[in-house]
């Protein structure tokens, strides 16, 4: 083991093995030292939460890191987020309103037993030449500007110094710079979750003999699904692993459902069978006896951050920095974006070349998109129980979510200066009102809630039933030169300021009588139920209608008659 590094690593987990990794592709020469205080290695199917990944986070693996031969051959392939509504009859799932894709979707993902893939990943990095310490507990970090910074860790009782240009902390909830520097910002989210492994595969196909539901997708596939159960403030989910075991939680807001009611599995039982009496029918049964893995709590676990990267040669990267809920798996998204910047400057700084201004634009870029993204969560656990909302929003999300980060990060974009530039500079720059439009959008939402009740049953609703997300998620890895990559945001962007006043209509026409053919600038939409509301715009030259396509798009998740949806 030497003594003095390129980049010290804070933390052998996901966040921290994947930035090794990349540096090491990136620059073979660079000498690394990852840290991790666990002492042996990842247990099978009882290690960390965290298994099912999406589009962007999935590239990531798959294309930056190069693990798909590992990701084919050792982890689930996952067939999409599965969503299953509040009804009147919980106790039979064919009869709920399902979310979810029929067919295989063109961009793949996965379901990943984390210690599994952690265990391959500490391997992995040693084989390519890092070094790896466990039971390491970091106990210092001395940053020193103008010279080698020092990091101090305990292993087997001895004290150990070792010298490095780069520290990047990929501590988890430890949050070692953040603690030391004294960063921390409060993030007004406040949910909290609990999970557990069970031993054995859960196939919701067979939790009823249904076969005409059982009939909808090809056999297998609502298996290799991350599922949903929805109601008011809650989600239970349900996901395979590769291991032959499966991971269930809870994620509830205390505002309904208090955290003393499920933080130990006997609550957890008893809540699931007063909230979802069939998961507790089906599987409270598989955790009797040694079926039960683990059991694991989490409390508050949303957290913000003031800080990401610093000149002074050291960053944050996965938990570390932010962390915002696990609904629609964003977790190896943001562990995606942050490594990819972090080993941006990392590299160039390795290389001689003045990062300063990068750093900048770098924190602010990601601050930024973490900020535009706190809407999708905060008070929305609130809306779970709304079938209707929940199924506009959840496609929003995902509109927004494949119409532009992902598009971007796929396309190297996040380290393209001129690109940035184009997208977050000026006041009314595509990036900045990106996170207007969708803040804009998540308000409506709320407003929306006090006025749709309504309780559905027996539909099935396929995201690629919807032309627009078809066209998202196809176009997502399409790689682009950089002036083209921006014409076709600005495409992207247009798109979802249509599918934004498409949605209004119907919503306005339902809770305010407003005819459905208005046109609307989307930058105003509201109900004109708060009273610090801004004017709707439905005079100016900004005000729009969307196409044909959309507007039928819209309908197609819109389940009140169509007789609601004519002009008044």
């Amino acid at each position: 083991m030497k003594d003095q590094y390129d980049v010290v690593v804070l933390g052998g987990g996901l966040a921290g093995l994947t930035l090794s990794l990349q540096l090491k592709n990136a620059k073979p020469g660079i000498s690394i030292l990852v840290l991790e205080r666990r002492e042996t290695a990842a247990a099978t199917a009882a290690h960390k939460v965290g298994e099912s990944t999406v589009e962007l986070g999935t590239h990531y693996l798959r294309e930056v890191l190069q693990l798909t031969e590992y990701l084919e051959a050792h982890e689930l392939p996952k067939h999409g987020l599965r969503f299953f509504f509040k009804n009147n009859t919980k106790e039979d799932i064919a009869s709920r309103v399902e979310l979810g894709p029929r067919l295989r979707l063109p961009v793949p993902s996965h379901q990943v037993d984390r210690g599994t893939l952690e265990n391959y990943l500490m391997t992995h990095t040693q084989e390519k030449g890092n070094d790896l310490e466990l039971g390491a507990k970091v106990s210092a970090v001395d940053i020193l500007p103008e010279d080698n910074h020092v990091v101090t860790y305990i292993k087997d009782g001895k004290e150990i110094k070792v010298k490095c240009r780069w520290v990047a902390d990929a501590s988890g909830r430890a949050s070692v710079m953040k603690r030391k520097l004294q960063f921390q910002k409060p993030m007004e989210h406040h949910s909290n979750a609990v999970w557990w492994r069970l031993k054995g595969v859960i196939d919701i196909d067979t939790w009823t003999d249904n076969k005409n539901w059982q009939g909808y997708l090809e056999p297998g596939l609502r298996y290799l699904s991350t599922v949903h159960f929805m109601d008011k403030g809650y989600w239970l989910w349900v996901i395979p692993l590769g291991s032959k075991n499966t991971s269930i939680g809870i994620v509830a807001d205390p505002a309904v459902h208090p955290f003393d009611t499920f933080n130990t599995y006997e609550k957890a039982v008893e809540w699931m069978k007063v909230n979802e009496p069939l998961p507790y029918k089906m599987l409270v049964p598989l955790g009797q006896g040694d079926g039960l893995l683990d059991f694991k709590i989490l409390k508050h676990y949303a957290h913000h951050t003031g800080k990401l990267y610093s000149n002074d040669r050291w960053g944050v990267t996965g938990e570390s920095g932010a962390f915002l809920d696990p609904l629609y798996s964003p977790g190896t998204d943001f562990i995606a974006m942050n490594n990819s910047w972090l080993s941006d400057l990392i590299l160039r700084d390795l290389d001689g070349e003045d990062i300063e201004t990068r750093v900048t634009v770098y924190e602010q870029s990601h601050l930024a998109l973490v900020d535009a993204w706190i809407p999708v969560y905060q008070n929305k656990y609130l809306l779970m129980g709304n079938t209707q909302i929940m199924v506009i929003k959840i496609f929003w999300d995902w509109a927004t979510y494949w119409a532009v980060p992902a598009h971007l990060f796929a396309n190297k974009a996040f380290v393209n200066m001129r690109i940035l530039k184009d997208l977050f500079a000026a006041k009314d720059s595509l990036g900045r009102k990106f996170g207007q439009l969708n803040k804009i959008m998540q308000d409506l939402f709320l407003e929306w809630r006090p006025f749709e009740n309504e309780i559905f049953s027996n539909r099935y609703i396929d995201p690629f039933d919807l032309q627009f997300l078809r066209t998202f998620q196809e176009g997502i890895e399409v790689q682009r030169e950089p002036a083209d990559l921006t014409e076709q945001i600005k495409t992207n962007m247009n798109k979802l300021e249509q599918l934004a006043v498409a949605i209004f209509r119907l919503v306005s026409a339902q809770v305010n009588g407003t005819s459905t053919d208005i046109k609307v600038n989307p930058y105003t939409i509201n109900l004109g139920k708060n009273d610090e509301a801004m004017m709707l715009d439905t005079e100016s030259e900004n005000a729009i209608e969307p196409n044909e396509s959309i507007t039928k798009d819209v309908e197609v998740m819109w389940f009140y008659p169509k007789v609601s949806m004519q002009p008044a």
